[in-house]
């Protein structure tokens, strides 16, 4: 995480405004009596929706799945990494915590609460739409074991309900080093947000990463579930009641993860505690309440860590395509304006849609940033996905833009444009996920994949592995680098952490994705 915030921060979208127009109570009417009468999947369609296996996407998955192991921190178990070894095991200790679990945030040795917690939160979305798929690429128990290691890292980090550690690691201090994770030397100080200093994005997206992850281990652990529904609900009624940026709070952030508003992260929150607990409250909340304020209604925007408003389209589309109970008219016209919101969005996706984002590169791959240009594209896939599977399920058969008709299969075609790139449908001929096929970038600018793991360097004269011309001695498997230019051009070089820096956010996008193209097609399941 080498950049300042303007490189880092989401972007919105950089097309034409589109005109959203709402519809009347006729057509509001008739998705009522739609949301009252839809009942969950039954056996026979979920048999006639089940597509056939893709080794393809089933073996990158594999491959995507270990850079979680490559960046996890603490006293390591059933380590897949073979030059990784326990790290940060004093992490948290002078505030009489264990903060030593949790996972380092890209190519330094920092921990960073807020983008973690979104791995989090994406993580187990995935899990929960698409653990079937990843159960058949054998890679469910791996998905948990991970979603787990921050979970666990989460809850140590919230020992009260009004406050939350937010950060390990001084980011100025970190990047004056060059060492592997295994041999810091550097002091490693929590920074909290409090009612004092308040930080709502943080806590509130921390709350919708513990109750997404309660419904992953509602079956699985019953008791560890309704720990992490119970630091959710607490986490966002401190987000909610002590309103405040944390980039405001905590200036020092704003170099790194300066977050551009909290509104977003609020209704994220409301959104999964909904799906957690059925409270027809939290629906209430991002509906009645805070719909017309927070839900930008009619502006697409660009999923990330920042930016939660194209997933909150999405995952509210949930439950306008298959029910809610005992909701109210007005919150089933905010349920439609979301679902309305979310077709804006994926009519701008499509590439030959009159509403196409003029967003791509020549070979149509999603480009919006420089930095780290694959966020987007494989976030805006994995919505895709996404959307396709929810209308394939509902038997919604068209997605109307502007006059023009798609099918649900046109949706998960751009998905798979987007995928093939990132594995090596691309100008470059390149893959930008480490690991897969036999040519990827073998200079990552990742600290303990530069150095030797029997090196002994300290903090400065490790540099001199940044600086080497030799390929990283140790392969960051997994590990999807930022990605390429506009132009589609890709420099292989350590120092160009611009193209070259992994990040675990990433990866959980592209976990995701690559999970909803292990089948041809799948069926949504009811999260509860």
């Amino acid at each position: 995480m080498e950049a300042d915030n303007e490189h880092r921060k989401s972007k919105g979208w950089c097309w034409w405004v589109l005109v959203f127009v709402i519809g009347g109570l006729v057509a509001a009417a008739a998705v009522l009596t739609l949301l009252k009468n839809f009942k969950h999947f039954k056996t026979s369609r979920e048999k006639s929706h089940s597509g056939r296996f893709v080794p393809k996407y089933a073996g990158a998955l594999e491959i995507a799945m270990q850079f979680f192991d490559v960046q996890k921190s603490g006293k390591l178990e059933d380590n897949r990494i073979w030059w990784r070894g326990d790290s940060g095991l004093k992490d948290g200790i002078e505030e009489n915590l264990d903060l030593s679990k949790g996972m380092y945030d890209a190519g330094d040795l920092v921990k960073f609460g807020f983008p973690m917690a979104f791995t989090a939160t994406v993580l187990s979305w995935a899990i929960l739409e698409y653990g079937n798929q990843m159960n058949a690429a054998k890679q469910l128990g791996h998905a948990h074991h991970s979603l787990k290691w921050i979970t666990d890292y989460l809850i140590n980090a919230h020992p009260s309900p009004s406050v939350l550690y937010i950060q390990v690691g001084d980011p100025e201090l970190d990047h004056e080093c060059w060492q592997r994770p295994e041999a810091m030397t550097e002091k490693r100080p929590a920074t909290q947000i409090n009612t004092s200093f308040p930080g709502t994005e943080v806590a509130a997206e921390t709350a919708a990463a513990m109750a997404s992850a309660s419904l992953v281990f509602k079956e699985i652990n019953y008791s560890y579930s309704n720990l992490l529904l119970m630091h959710a609900q607490q986490l966002f009624a401190f987000a909610d009641t002590s309103k405040g940026s944390y980039s405001v709070s905590i200036p020092q952030v704003q170099k790194y993860y300066n977050s551009t508003g909290y509104e977003d992260e609020l209704l994220w929150a409301a959104t999964w505690l909904y799906h957690a607990t059925q409270d027809v409250s939290y629906l209430k909340y991002v509906t009645e309440e805070k719909g017309q304020a927070f839900g930008n209604w009619g502006n697409p925007s660009w999923f990330s860590w920042d930016d939660k408003h194209a997933g909150i389209h999405v995952l509210l589309s949930r439950i306008s395509f298959f029910g809610a109970k005992e909701t109210s008219f007005a919150e089933n016209i905010g349920l439609q304006l979301y679902r309305k919101t979310a077709e804006v969005i994926m009519c701008g996706l499509l590439p030959d849609s009159p509403t196409s984002t003029p967003n791509r590169t020549d070979s149509g791959l999603i480009w919006v940033v420089q930095w780290s240009s694959l966020q987007h594209s494989i976030a805006s896939a994995f919505l895709a996905v996404l959307y396709s599977d929810y209308m394939l399920t509902s038997q919604t058969e068209m997605l109307y833009c502007n006059g023009k008709s798609y099918k649900p299969e046109d949706l998960r075609k751009f998905a798979i444009s987007q995928a093939d790139y990132v594995l090596g449908k691309n100008p470059m001929k390149m893959s930008y996920l480490v690991g897969y096929g036999s040519y990827y970038p073998r200079y990552v600018h990742h600290r303990g994949s530069s150095i030797p793991a029997d090196a002994d360097t300290g903090c400065r004269d490790g540099f001199k592995w940044l600086e080497s011309l030799n390929p990283n001695p140790n392969l960051a498997i997994g590990a999807l680098v930022g990605g390429p230019f506009l132009n589609e051009t890709y420099i292989d070089s350590r120092n160009n952490s611009v193209q070259g820096e992994p990040s675990t956010y990433n990866s959980a996008l592209v976990v995701a994705l690559l999970s909803g193209l292990v089948t041809t097609s799948s069926v949504v399941h009811p999260f509860s």
